[in-house]
């Protein structure tokens, strides 16, 4: 079964800046395309950024030019740089393996990691 362990999350002021961490583990296939997504309180979970293994990246339209995701191949980890970080950007981030760019996720999600934006 597939799992995945996110970390890196964190209390930050507007403005800021976190890096999350995502590996997965108990597959020894390959991970095509890994993503993030967050989930804020009241909210539908959404997808925030995922990247193929070749390097290909897509964004959500409220993160472009303040995320960055990159990838481990080797590792199956993945990153998400976040800057420039607002209130409405706390939610709790999790990371999966999806069958597109856009989701959904093949497996189950994970526990997800704690960002909140507040001064």
């Amino acid at each position: 079964q597939v799992q995945f362990a996110e970390s890196g999350g964190g209390l930050v002021q507007p403005g800021g800046s976190l890096r999350l961490s995502c590996t997965a583990s108990g597959s020894d296939g390959k991970f095509y395309i890994m993503g993030w997504y967050r989930q804020a309180p009241g909210k539908r979970r959404e997808p925030v950024a995922s990247i193929s293994s070749g390097g290909n990246t897509n964004y959500a339209d409220f993160v472009k030019g303040r995320f960055t995701i990159s990838r481990d191949n080797v590792e199956n980890t993945v990153w998400l740089q976040m800057n420039s970080l607002q209130p409405e950007d706390t939610a709790v981030y999790y990371c999966n393996d999806l069958i597109t760019f856009s989701g959904p996720p093949f497996h189950s999600w994970g526990q997800g990691t704690q960002v909140t934006v507040s001064a």
